[in-house]
């Protein structure tokens, strides 16, 4: 056999073992949809961004590492920057009444959203991406916290190496722009947390880290009013605060309709992190 031809099939046999290597990982339907990824194009760029980290330590485990504070261009205005998570997999619902107030309110919002969450609802997807009052941005292709060594927290399925958190956040971008058209720049890990390393991935691939400043308690299954309190209380300038929309059954709808008011009251507005520039 030609030399060239045994190097082509060995190629190939490379390919298909890391792209099945990768999508034994994945679970049920899930497998079927992503295994498609893994190209030749993006198995060898994996392979030169892993390259380049390949001697780098993970260093600090936090949530905070960088928190994603944004500060408003222009003047100063007291804008906080309200997202909303949706993490997908056996919790892959749609809390359309929340998003509807959103727009019956005119209220801009930055939606991290993950691979999984956008196959199982395509249609509002496509709808959430077309309206300008909403910013996408990138929660990873599988909600895996991202921790190359593979540490968790909270339970929550992490990546289990440098590749995996390669793949977890390009694979997640690729994604979104593949359907809307825009990349997205922002990337939020599963539960926030990442290590050093990862962020610094994230920023080969173009993305920012971004985590939290008000935890608005809706994960902690915490009541409207608590929740409602819990936003007053961290509100700030340029805060950015973390809820969700895949949950319709958790009162985040509730909780805004208490807290918007009060804060308007107080002078603030709302803005997308797009519309910030974010600092370390």
């Amino acid at each position: 056999m030609p030399l060239h031809r045994t190097a082509a099939l060995l190629a190939l046999a490379a390919f298909f073992a890391l792209a099945g290597a990768a999508a034994a990982r994945l679970r049920g339907d899930e497998r079927n949809v992503f295994t498609s990824y893994y190209t030749p194009e993006y198995l060898a760029f994996k392979s030169r961004i892993a390259a380049e980290f390949s001697k780098a330590a993970p260093g600090r485990f936090s949530e905070f590492l960088r928190r994603g504070r944004p500060e408003k261009r222009g003047p100063e205005q007291k804008v906080l920057a309200l997202t909303f998570d949706a993490c997908g997999g056996r919790h892959s619902g749609y809390d359309k009444e929340l998003i509807n107030y959103l727009r019956r309110e005119q209220i801009p919002a930055t939606l991290f959203v993950t691979g999984i969450w956008i196959e199982k609802n395509r249609e509002t997807f496509a709808e959430l991406a077309k309206d300008p009052l909403f910013e996408i941005e990138n929660h990873g292709l599988m909600h895996r916290l991202c921790s190359t060594e593979g540490r968790t927290k909270y339970g929550v399925p992490a990546t289990r190496g440098l590749g995996d958190v390669i793949d977890e956040m390009e694979l997640g971008a690729r994604k979104i722009a593949e359907l809307t058209g825009r990349r997205p720049v922002f990337f939020r890990s599963a539960t926030a947390y990442t290590d050093e390393l990862s962020l610094k991935v994230a920023g080969r691939l173009g993305m920012e880290v971004v985590s939290y400043d008000v935890l608005s308690g809706d994960a902690m299954h915490q009541g409207a009013k608590k929740m409602s309190r819990n936003i007053l209380a961290g509100a700030r300038h340029g805060a950015v605060v973390i809820m969700h929309f895949n949950h319709p059954e958790w009162p985040g709808l509730a909780a805004l309709e208490l807290a918007v008011p009060e804060l308007r009251k107080r002078g603030y507005s709302f803005g997308k992190l797009e519309d910030f520039s974010v600092k370390p």
